[in-house]
């Protein structure tokens, strides 16, 4: 790549790598953030492993004394703690689901930035349908795949949404979509 840029614009300029840049800065963004993410999402994962633990050691103490109330009150509140710590994996897997989504955006932006940077692959439909084939690909879900081929049809965001969202309250009212 040139030095040219837009503070120093020569013949060289153009407003595709200015545009290659950007998509690239973005990426690298959401990339730095994922693995930021992932230092506190994998402290979170190792404090209720250890939480999961001690519940279950409690518990197992509890049942081993006699009955009576206080004991039974215990082992109820062992009980709540565990639904709530169910909750929580729950919510991880959420963010498990958002990483990967998020990992294939920064895969996509880069994949774009290179294609947009090569004037060979540029104005070549063959490498554009290539692109979109990939990014397809890397979808496990059939709801981002609906989206995907909305957005490609030429139907606008709120159109690609409706679908996509369609599609996952109907699994959801059938079970829940897995990726």
């Amino acid at each position: 790549m040139s030095n040219s840029n837009s503070y120093n614009p020569d013949l060289d300029w153009t407003q595709v790598r200015e545009t290659s840049k950007m998509l690239i800065l973005s990426a690298i963004q959401v990339e730095d953030m994922l693995n930021e993410s992932d230092l506190s999402v994998n402290t979170l994962t190792e404090s209720f492993t250890s939480i999961v633990e001690h519940m279950q050691a409690i518990n197992d103490h509890l049942l081993a004394l006699d009955s009576c109330e206080i004991r039974d009150e215990a082992l109820t509140c062992c009980s709540e703690t565990t639904g709530r710590i169910q909750a929580s994996i729950i919510a991880f897997q959420f963010y498990d689901r958002m990483q990967q989504c998020l990992q294939h955006v920064t895969s996509n932006l880069k994949g774009l930035s290179e294609l947009v940077q090569d004037p060979d692959r540029l104005y070549n439909p063959a490498e554009w349908r290539e692109f979109q084939h990939q990014i397809r690909s890397r979808y496990t879900m059939e709801s981002e795949k609906l989206m995907f081929d909305a957005i490609v049809k030429g139907k606008s965001v709120n159109e690609a949404l409706a679908i996509k969202n369609a599609h996952q309250e109907e699994d959801q009212s059938d079970n829940i979509e897995l990726f």
